[in-house]
């Protein structure tokens, strides 16, 4: 049969469901969902893509070394594999995913690559440091950090987010950009690249996602004041704000009936596989983005257009 996407050896297909205003959508996944953050990759169905075979390398990153939180599984995984094709070395901070970050590592190994595992919580700051030391103490450099990793729990009104949760979320996602992005600044040199993970959810206001969309806004923020403060030493900051993409992030946050619909908002009226924004990872990464910084790139088919 024709396959729209493949992974291995298996063929999918988008099947067509008509939407609520009788639209006519793609689903990339059938209802499913996982009870914890930030979710495994390997028990996904159908198995997220994060490498698009027919994307060559041209050694745009040679001899770079990334660092990638959330490198395990999801956009991070997508990240670094194409960074490795283009000659970087990474290094993946994870939570406790070990089953996603040992595939993610023989896969690119696998490509000639070299691939470094940390895990630990990076809402601590010791293993933010130590994450830098291990780096330095392996490859004895760091030219590019992704703030990739995050949590988001679904809630259908403000009452329903707790303290913890709140607390968690911040810590997730903006403490341990903040930590790291800290402990790595002293390392960055002329022409090196920070790259922060926003959403799209923070430019329509997600309504069951607050304490998400609220640090996602700050990511923003962050990222633009970041990149004024370190133009003059031509470190570069940009963000991404991705739509919907089939990583573990939506079974673990979505109840399972909403997955099949996730994406159709589009213009495309699809979600996207991770493999898809790779490039733009490697765009930010390498001098083809020289004169870029303080941007937030939108990558989502169309849904939010400004």
């Amino acid at each position: 049969m024709e396959c729209d996407y493949k992974f291995g050896n298996k063929c999918y297909k988008y099947f067509d469901q008509v939407g609520v205003e009788n639209t006519t959508y793609k689903i990339m996944a059938p209802a499913q969902s996982q009870d914890r953050q930030p979710g495994f990759e390997y028990l996904m169905t159908p198995r997220p893509i994060f490498d698009n075979e027919n994307y060559v390398g041209s050694g745009k990153l040679k001899g770079k070394v990334a660092i990638i939180t959330g490198g395990d599984s999801g956009l991070g995984r997508a990240a670094a594999v194409a960074f490795v094709k283009e000659g970087a070395k990474v290094v993946i901070p994870y939570y406790n995913e070990h089953e996603d970050a040992l595939e993610t590592k023989e896969y690119i190994e696998k490509l000639g690559g070299e691939c470094l595992l940390l895990a630990g919580d990076i809402t601590d700051k010791k293993f933010c440091q130590s994450i830098v030391e291990k780096t330095i103490a392996t490859f004895g450099k760091i030219n590019i950090l992704v703030n990739n990793a995050g949590v988001q729990y679904q809630q259908d009104s403000l009452d329903c987010i707790s303290d913890e949760q709140f607390d968690y979320t911040m810590k997730v996602n903006v403490y341990g950009m903040f930590y790291l992005t800290k402990e790595v600044l002293p390392y960055l040199h002329s022409g090196d690249s920070i790259i922060n993970l926003s959403s799209i959810t923070t430019f329509y206001g997600d309504p069951q996602l607050i304490d998400y969309v609220t640090t996602k806004g700050a990511i923003v923020g962050f990222t633009r004041a970041l990149a004024r403060n370190l133009a003059l030493k031509n470190i570069r900051v940009n963000a991404i704000a991705p739509g919907f993409f089939w990583t573990p992030l939506q079974p673990a946050c979505w109840v399972k009936e909403k997955i099949p619909s996730l994406g159709c908002n589009s213009a495309m009226a699809r979600g996207a596989m991770p493999y898809e924004l790779a490039p733009t990872f490697v765009f930010l990464a390498s001098d083809d983005s020289s004169y870029m910084t303080g941007q937030v790139i939108h990558n989502n088919g169309g849904e939010v257009m400004a």
